[in-house]
This record gives C-alpha cells, structure tokens and sequence, in this order.
C-alpha cells in the first residue's frame, strides 16, 4: 500500500489538540526540523493544536530556538516528559515558571519506556533512579509545583526494590530518517544515529497513533535493501519531504560528514585520531591526563560531555585510542565522539545500534569504566548535574550510566566560574580562584546516589586538577593533591565540609604536570578494576 505524501505544513495539520506527541531526535541528530517548525508556525496563525503533551528522550534543540523549542509556546504545551533539557530553554522557562507540568525521567528509561509501551507492558520496571531525585520518595522526578501526576513508583519483587515507570501515550510520533520508499519504509544511511525511532513507532501504532517522518527522497518500493530498513513501512501513516538542505542537517553543527557514517576515506580517517600536543595543560587537561592514567585497555568507555571529553584526546595524544571502546549513550559504538552539537555523532564509528538497546547494555552493566561530569558534590559523595536553582540541564543518560557501569569516575574542575590554573616546574599554581563552590555540604538535586553506589560495592572517584578523591562508606576520602597546592589554602577552605583525609594522602602523579606527559600502559583492565576494588 502507498504511504501518504505531506509537506511540512500539512504533517502539522494532523495533530489534533489535547495529543501526546513523540519528537525523535537527539540534541542535534535526527531532528525532524521541517515538522516541528511547521508546528510552532501553525500554533502561532490558528492557535491549535493546544494542550499537546510533549515526550522526548534527549531535547532536541540547539538553544536557540530550534527543534523542540519551536513548540515552546504559552498555551501549545500542557505537559513535558524529558530526558534532557539543556537545549531547549524555551521550554525550561514554561517549566520553571510554572506554565507547563514538567518531568524530567532519564534519558535510558524513556527509551525502555517507548518499547515496554509498544509491547504493551504497563511501564518500564528498573533500578534506574533510586535513590536518586526521580526516586518518589524524593522528588519524582517532577520539575514543578504543578506538577502532581506520579509516574513513577516503588515496587518490591522477591526482596528488592525497583522503580515502576507508568507507560507512555503516543499519539503521534514525529521522527527522521534519510530515504523512504513509496510504502513508507525507511532507511537511515545519511543519519548518524538511529536513536529509539523504531521502538517510539511501535509504541504510536499499537497505541492506534499516527507515525510522521521527514526524509531526504523517496524512492520506488522494492528498491531498498530490506536489511537497510529501521523503521518498517508498516508503522509508518505518512512521509514529508524535505527539500530544504538548512532543515535537515546532519546535525545541528554539520550539514553532512561521512565519518559520522562511516564513509570517511582512508587518509580522513587518519586526520581524525591524530592530536597536536599540548606544552602548557589547563585544568581540564590536568583532569583528564589523571583520569586517563586509569584507563584499561580493552574497556569499554562512556565519556561524558565537558571535562571528560578531554579523556579522549589524551587518549588520541597517547596512541592508545585503539586500545579502547567508546561509546555514545544514543548508539554509536567504537570510533571519537563528538562534540557540541555534533553531540551523539561519532567519527568512524564500528556500529550503530539503537538507543534502547545501547541502554540495554549499559544498564546490565556492560560499561568498565565511565567518565562523567562532576558540577556539585557533597560531603557524602552524592553528584548533582541535573538541576541548578534556575538553570535546567535535566539527567539525560547520566542516571543509568552513572548507576549502572562497572567503575565511575566523576572529572571536572575543582572550583567553577573563573577558575584560572597554571604549571610552573612540575608545580600546578592558581592564577585565579573559581568563585563558585563545587564541593558542598549538600547539593541541590541528587543525580547520582552514594549511598547506592555503596550498597552494590561500586568503586567510585572524583578527579579535578588539585585533588583526587574516593568514595567509602563513611564519604568522601581525600586520597591525592597536586604539587604544588597547599591542603589547606586551595583545598580545605574551598568546600563546605571536612572530607576524611587519608593518612596515607600522596602527590598526584608528577607525570601530569610535565610538558613531556607519558601515559603509562596498563596490561590489562583487570589491574584498573582491582585497584579500585582494594580502595
């Protein structure tokens, strides 16, 4: 049967007021820019479709009005369930000014969520959250004081606790992909991500809702090969073509780079591990040399954005990339993530799998060591990055990889907001101090849970450029400082509490602070895992 051909303005003619409506996408990836300009547009002329409940796993958006936000209107959104808002101010002020209800549910579970919907499960059933502010008997993951539907509750099963997420209605879901056929099947070769499209397609039709995707160009049916296909013809009510170049990127960043999909040439491939060396290091490169100085060859990696994006550099630097598997919460496996609105993309990637089943692994386990963000942190190891007074970020995937990986090791500067470093001989001085605490006696959202990290034995450290800490039972352990910096001056009076101090506290490695900075090889991830294990 033929699918049904839209332009963009007639797509946002379908949605009816009062509708859940799925956006696909990740930050910059995937976006179906023409739909979702179409309906803000539409909303501003004829102020319908009203009420619309928005889901997205990771916010779609640019920050600057793109993606997601052209729908942040007063009136066109009742209801927002997010993984990641960062990008999408325009709806974190509705949220925050209490115009919208509000929730903000990891990044891994919305994922889950939509298949557990599609397979007609009552919710997604996991220890994802606890303990953490998604946590019920915490906040519950809402935003607002408006907000008062709980999705989210505890249940108990042969002995153990889980959180039970409620499913997701979809009425509509609105996604991308890169050729369609005249039966609506879709491929997805120019993409650099496949995110959870075919999971949130499934959830529409067996929830008797209307699938939408944008494409670069529609072909004759039979003419696909039925192994390319990510989203079959079956889930799909009708295609949009898009024709302009500007409304679908690759990414936010990149109109089209072949690395992203593997088409890179040889001697491209090559430009891209290869990294000028750096003579005089700056915080987040001090980071993340002490931070690569753990890494195990033949793991498996996360790396978060900001600091820990640095890891991979070093890395790069070092020769050792080829050593290690990277991997992207939205399912890129293998290859160097990207960065900024590239986000999600990574060059030369092995594979990409989808979103839903990149959580599968990591929630089973299956990463050996995740480098992670460190924004606030309290006297007893709890990480907030998700939620600061005014300013909304959200989790995105960091309470599933935060929680679930085999070792975590938090990286990010000591102080914040003007912090200015140096290294004179070896030494590491502070030009200037950051005016912002990091490092305080309680943070302002639990994102990530100490004390259940404890429970399940899971080795944990927090890395900045002066001071290496560990966690135990009784908090956080100060077990390194930097040459150079005085215990007292630069660490001790910069944090709202007294961490234990080790009686054995030692230099960080030298090796750091050295124009000539060496990566020592370790043999095997073994030796990392067990070093942990014995702290």
């Amino acid at each position: 049967m033929a699918v049904t051909q839209l332009t963009a303005v007639q797509a946002a003619a379908w949605i009816k007021d009062g509708q859940s409506v799925m956006l696909g996408g990740f930050i910059g990836s995937v976006v179906p820019e023409s739909i979702m300009k179409a309906l803000g547009q539409r909303f501003e002329h004829e102020k319908s479709p009203s009420d619309l409940t928005l889901i997205f796993a990771a916010g779609q958006g640019d920050g600057q009005g793109r993606a997601a936000d052209h729908l942040a209107i007063p009136g066109m959104v009742k209801r927002v369930i997010g993984g990641h808002w960062g990008l999408v101010p325009g709806l974190q002020k509705l949220a925050l000014q209490n115009e919208i209800e509000a929730y903000n549910l990891p990044q891994g579970v919305i994922s889950h969520l939509l298949r557990d919907t599609a397979a007609g499960k009552p919710g997604t059933l996991t220890t994802t959250g606890l303990g953490t502010y998604i946590d019920p008997r915490l906040e519950g993951g809402k935003i607002n004081a408006i907000t008062h539907e709980d999705l989210v509750s505890v249940v108990a099963l042969e002995g153990e606790e889980y959180l039970l997420y409620k499913r997701l209605p979809v009425d509509v879901a609105i996604l991308r992909g890169t050729t369609a056929d005249t039966h609506g099947n879709i491929t997805m070769e120019d993409e650099c991500l496949i995110a959870e499209n075919l999971a949130t397609a499934q959830a529409a039709k067996n929830q008797g809702g209307q699938v939408i995707v944008q494409v670069k160009r529609i072909v004759p049916a039979g003419t696909l090969d039925p192994h390319a296909i990510k989203i079959p013809g079956i889930f799909v009510d009708a295609v949009v073509l898009c024709e302009d170049e500007s409304e679908h990127m690759q990414t936010f960043a990149t109109q089209f780079d072949p690395a992203f999909v593997g088409r890179a040439t040889a001697r491209e491939q090559q430009e891209t591990v290869s990294y000028p060396a750096q003579s005089e290091p700056d915080a987040k490169t001090l980071i993340a040399r002490r931070a690569a100085m753990v890494l195990a060859p033949g793991s498996v990696l996360n790396l978060g954005i900001g600091v820990p994006e640095y890891i991979a550099v070093v890395a790069g630097e070092q020769g050792m990339l080829d050593r290690l598997t990277l991997t992207v919460e939205p399912g890129a496996i293998g290859g160097l993530p990207a960065s900024g609105l590239d986000f999600g993309a990574c060059r030369n990637p092995q594979a990409i799998i989808t979103q839903d089943q990149m959580f599968d692994f990591y929630d089973g386990g299956g990463i050996d060591q995740a480098f992670l963000g460190l924004a606030q942190c309290s006297a007893m190891g709890d990480i907030n990055v998700s939620r600061f007074g005014d300013r909304l970020p959200g989790c995105g995937g960091f309470v599933n990889i935060s929680q679930h990986a085999k070792s975590v090791y938090f990286c990010g500067t000591f102080t914040a907001d003007g912090l200015a470093v140096e290294v004179h001989d070896g030494q590491l001085h502070i030009k200037q101090e950051g005016r912002q605490i990091k490092f305080v006696e309680q943070v302002e959202q639990i994102t990530f849970s100490a004390r259940r990290a404890i429970q399940m034995r899971q080795p944990v450290r927090y890395m900045t450029e002066r001071a290496v800490f560990r966690l135990e039972p009784e908090g956080l352990v100060l077990e390194e400082i930097a040459p150079g910096i005085d215990l007292e001056r630069d660490i001790l009076a910069k944090m709202a509490f007294m961490p234990i101090i080790d009686p054995n506290l030692s230099l960080m490695p030298a090796d750091i602070f050295s124009s000539a900075f060496s990566l020592p090889i370790l043999q095997n991830r073994r030796l990392v895992n067990e070093d942990c294990e014995a702290s």
